[in-house]
């Protein structure tokens, strides 16, 4: 990331960051880049920025900013009341109750948990992530562990057909991660591969 953002500094372009899905606290930072010792140029919100509203942001320095002039940049979700509204009071939560720490805690215990199941299942490839944005890679189509976790109360994603992705909401605790954990195991020990 030094070497990129060096790179932009030497041929004048502008570093944009990306933070619609890892920002606000995701990654266990409020932003992911504070994980690297970059700052970028603009940063674009979204997401969890509303705390459940729709909400778009895109955020940039000083000297970026003066060069956008009224009506040079619109967004669908951009500013209304409402919305700045709910994504004030969300952000006032995370800071205030603590949950970019809990955010950390638990994504490592989550980490760890899934570990011990890629330790008993051979088709479970990868884990990878930050905080509380994790993802296991499988060696087949994942969308029927998707369907299986739903029907057991569990909304999971499948990335790229073979990345089963978890967002569980930044207040998450251990014993919930445990029953998540647990269905997991349940599920891949009935799966016939």
């Amino acid at each position: 990331m030094k070497r990129l953002r060096s790179l932009c500094d030497k041929n004048n372009l502008l570093l944009i960051f990306d933070e619609v899905q890892t920002g606000m606290g995701r990654t266990g930072k409020l932003f992911t880049y504070e994980y690297e010792d970059v700052a970028p140029d603009i940063m674009t919100l979204a997401k969890s920025l509303g705390g459940g509203l729709p909400i778009g942001a895109m955020l940039a320095t000083n000297d970026v900013a003066e060069t956008f002039t009224p009506g040079s940049h619109g967004s669908t979700f951009g500013g209304n009341p409402l919305a700045c509204a709910a994504g004030t009071a969300a952000l006032k939560i995370i800071l205030e109750e603590n949950l970019l720490e809990n955010c950390c805690k638990v994504g490592s215990y989550f980490i760890n948990r899934l570990k011990g199941l890629q330790l008993k299942y051979d088709f479970i490839k990868d884990l990878r992530g930050k905080g509380l944005m994790i993802g296991m890679e499988v060696d087949f189509d994942g969308r029927e562990i998707v369907e299986l976790c739903a029907e057991k109360g569990f909304i999971i994603n499948c990335t790229m057909d073979r990345i089963l992705r978890f967002l569980p909401p930044l207040m998450i605790d251990e014993k919930e991660v445990d029953l998540l954990v647990d269905i997991l195991d349940e599920i891949f020990k009935g799966l016939k591969l």
